[in-house]
């Protein structure tokens, strides 16, 4: 290994918690089995992702909200002790075709109905999930301060929020909120630039990374079109799975996981099997030429 590998920890604190930083989120929960859906939060602790991320508006359809979080709650109502062994985030506020709500009344709702539909006492860290932008941060602190108080979540945080928001809705709370879940992957860099990866590490927000892989598109099934950035990027991807003898997209893993700023990596896959196999990113040892690399790809221009 030489001097300036990236050295990957595979554990990462948000809040008072202890969490891989892999993370499994239940997006495409809604119309799985029971036993489908159990099978992959086994795999999923089995490799160390033991926080769980969900959210309200996750399956909405025709019977409304909640389609993935009651197939969760189904899980943990079938199989006792396997709510205590994960760390349980849901999200609220979006409410199409509105479509954001975040007044203090409409929060304490969508936790309310979170938590029945997951069969929980307590979510452990409660997201608004989008900045509204007709509510004030005086209300949104008032509706996570009042959850906080009641017991019904542990911790409070944010999601897509700009580092502004953060630090606006931050001074209205007597407690530090505990995360933010922007999009960052090698095709989406811009927490790079806007300030977003630097107030996590201002104010120690544990950054959750959604779509680590593009959407599927940082995968080796993917044929991009010549000169994209996604063809720029694969290709150096491709060259470092290549000789770490692993896939391109336990790099792009272990690329976005590299950051000092991000804390875990939100994996989706529906797939048991790649499930366990995405811990082959801790396998990945990426330099600083490597990181640096990517990023010049994903950019298209040297860097300065």
């Amino acid at each position: 290994m030489s001097d300036d590998a990236l050295v990957l920890s595979t554990t990462t604190p948000i809040g008072p918690f202890e969490v891989g930083r892999l993370a499994y989120g239940c997006w495409r929960f809604s119309g799985s089995s029971v036993a489908d859906a159990t099978a992959k939060i086994e795999a999923a602790l089995e490799i160390g992702a033991n926080l769980v991320d969900t959210a309200a508006i996750y399956g909405f359809g025709e019977e409304g909200f909640g389609g993935a979080e009651a197939v969760l709650g189904e899980v943990y109502a079938a199989n006792p002790g396997l709510r205590d062994k994960t760390v349980l985030v849901t999200k609220g506020g979006i409410h199409p075709p509105v479509p954001y709500d975040s007044r203090a009344s409409n929060l304490i709702e969508s936790c309310e109905g979170s938590l029945a539909r997951l069969k929980s006492d307590v979510i452990d860290v409660f997201l608004v999930h989008r900045p509204d932008l007709l509510a004030s941060y005086d209300e949104v602190a008032e509706a996570l301060t009042q959850l906080r108080a009641a017991g019904k979540i542990r911790e409070a945080g944010v999601s897509n929020f700009t580092h502004t928001q953060i630090r606006a809705l931050q001074s209205k709370l007597d407690f530090a909120l505990a995360a933010n879940q922007p999009e960052f992957s090698p095709l989406a860099i811009a927490p790079l630039d806007d300030g977003t990866l630097d107030i996590a590490q201002e104010l120690n927000l544990a950054i959750m990374a959604w779509s680590p892989l593009g959407g599927g598109r940082l995968t080796a099934v993917h044929q991009p079109e010549a000169g994209t950035q996604e063809a720029r990027v694969l290709a150096v991807l491709d060259g470092i799975a290549t000789r770490d003898g692993v896939g391109v997209d336990h790099v792009a893993l272990a690329w976005v996981l590299a950051h000092p700023a991000v804390s875990m990596a939100l994996i989706g896959t529906q797939n048991v099997d790649r499930i366990k196999d995405s811990a082959k990113a801790y396998d990945v040892t990426l330099s600083r030429q490597d990181w640096y690399d990517v990023l010049v790809a994903a950019r298209g221009v040297p860097m300065p």
